[in-house]
């Protein structure tokens, strides 16, 4: 792991606790930066990285939990809370909220490198999932009305012969679209087609049994 290839925020108000987890990460190869507010951290630009946020409990301005809650919907980073007053029923919160960890003040050092580790791959894991999604929309995009009617017809399982009567046109016209499909979304088979239907959540409400599809 290189010092360009991530970041890892660190929130506490404590200026011995910055310190200190500055460092272990620093001779880890770890590139952080530290905070010593939610309001700081909140306003300071930040750079477009896979990230893990190391965030205290308490805090001067604002709970931790809250501020999870706040952020919730903004794409924040995962994770790794740390308190020094540790309770069963504030970590159960957290995890459920999707923190990677909940750790009690004093921690082991290896404790907290492993949840910062697990929250970075868990990060690169939901950006690459967000730039496949982008493409597969921009891929979607290019369809023509009546291609994007094609696509359900086709992932549910329909015959041709079926997909073209429900639609009106020829059997040779559907399979021309059902092929035009498959190019402009990228998919070799019509299994794939299936899965990338399903991640676009594309409504599939025929099947070839259903009283629906009987030309």
């Amino acid at each position: 792991m290189t010092t360009d290839d991530h970041i890892v925020f660190i929130v506490d108000d404590d200026a011995r606790v910055r310190e200190a987890l500055t460092e272990l990460l620093e001779a880890h190869g770890m590139c952080s930066v530290a905070y010593g507010s939610a309001g700081e951290y909140v306003r300071a630009e930040k750079p477009d990285l896979p990230a893990t946020l190391i965030l205290d409990v308490e805090l001067p301005d604002i709970n931790g939990l809250d501020l999870q809650k706040q952020i919730a919907e903004g794409g924040h980073p995962p994770i790794v809370f740390i308190t020094g007053h540790g309770d069963i029923p504030s970590s159960v919160r957290a995890i459920k909220r999707g923190a990677v960890d909940f750790l009690t003040k004093p921690f082991s050092d290896d404790d907290l490198l492993n949840a910062v580790q697990a929250g970075l791959a868990q990060d690169r894991e939901a950006r690459l999932e967000r730039v496949e999604m982008t493409a597969l929309l921009e891929r979607h995009s290019t369809l023509t009305p009546r291609e994007r009617e094609v696509l359900p017809l086709v992932v549910s399982g329909l015959l041709n012969k079926q997909a073209a009567a429900k639609l009106g046109i020829s059997e040779v016209t559907l399979q021309i679209h059902r092929r035009n499909v498959l190019q402009k979304m990228g998919a070799a088979s019509l299994a794939e087609l299936v899965r990338i239907a399903e991640r676009l959540q594309i409504p599939i409400t025929l099947s070839r049994r259903g009283p629906e599809s009987r030309p």
